[in-house]
């Protein structure tokens, strides 16, 4: 594991103190990867959706529901498709 020395701003440091002292998170370090860990996830969630949109635009129109597309989606995300 890379060790990294980062700068914080006073707000986002008294809120990751908060966090490691109301022991959600047993460190600042513990507290950061997760955070990129959740950022990681929401953006391939986002290029996920970018390329579905992307795909369905060069494909045309549907005659699905909007109702239809969305539980398509939603199942795709918690990958049951």
């Amino acid at each position: 594991m890379s060790r990294q020395s980062i700068s914080f701003t006073s707000p986002n440091d008294e809120w990751l103190k908060t966090q490691v002292d109301s022991k959600e998170y047993s460190s600042k370090s513990e507290l950061v990867n997760d955070l990129i860990r959740q950022a990681r996830k929401q953006q391939a969630q986002v290029d996920w959706v970018r390329a579905k949109l992307e795909k369905a635009e060069k494909s045309g129109f549907t005659k699905d529901s909007k109702e239809h597309i969305l539980k398509q989606s939603k199942a795709s995300l918690n990958g049951k498709i």
